[in-house]
């Protein structure tokens, strides 16, 4: 199936208006007393944000001291831990989540092929996160002399991918928030 021009993840800039209809019946300033679900959810995507705020960090303050070892210290590791949990993340949505929430309300379907082909994006980037932040790692630990480009071709892809990453977590939430609040769903 083609994707319109203003769904695709890479140029979006909002959740599109076939899609809202959830959050405009429940917009996020009425985002008050959640089900614990729809709480852990907010509070996983938080983190989520955070992690990528801590990378672009190390990455930005590297740029300034230029210290390749700490860089690698600090980067290495939660770059790890940033895959791992999103893509671990991203199994149980659409394996679990989407398809009970297609179920619960069909109006959304569409809505959740968009968010499914924001994680077959992601994954993409994550793919090549984990093959450079690789290539990073064993730059460093070998004291190749490519090391420093390593580390700017990393860091350059962690900048480029906080973007859509952040576009589609907002997106998510305006589809599976109100869904969870409106229906009171604890799942």
């Amino acid at each position: 199936m083609t994707e319109a021009l203003d769904d695709a993840l890479a140029t979006r800039t909002g959740l599109p208006e076939a899609y809202r209809f959830l959050v405009d019946e429940l917009p996020r300033a009425q985002w008050t007393n959640l089900p614990e679900t729809a709480a852990f959810w907010l509070q996983m995507h938080g983190s989520f944000r955070g992690h990528q705020a801590y990378m672009d960090g190390l990455v930005d303050g590297w740029r300034k001291d230029a210290d390749l070892g700490g860089l690698h210290r600090q980067l290495i590791p939660a770059l790890q831990s940033f895959l791992q949990h999103l893509d671990g993340h991203h199994r149980i949505e659409s394996g679990q989540y989407f398809p009970m929430f297609k179920r619960i309300e069909p109006r959304i379907e569409r809505g959740i092929e968009l968010l499914d082909r924001d994680h077959d994006a992601i994954h993409e980037v994550l793919e090549a996160l984990f093959r450079d932040g690789m290539a990073f790692h064993q730059a460093v630990m070998g004291q190749a002399p490519d090391a420093t480009d390593r580390a700017n071709r990393l860091g350059d892809l962690i900048n480029r991918a906080g973007r859509p990453l952040l576009r589609h977590l907002d997106d998510e939430e305006d589809i599976v928030i109100p869904l969870i609040q409106l229906r009171r769903l604890e799942v």
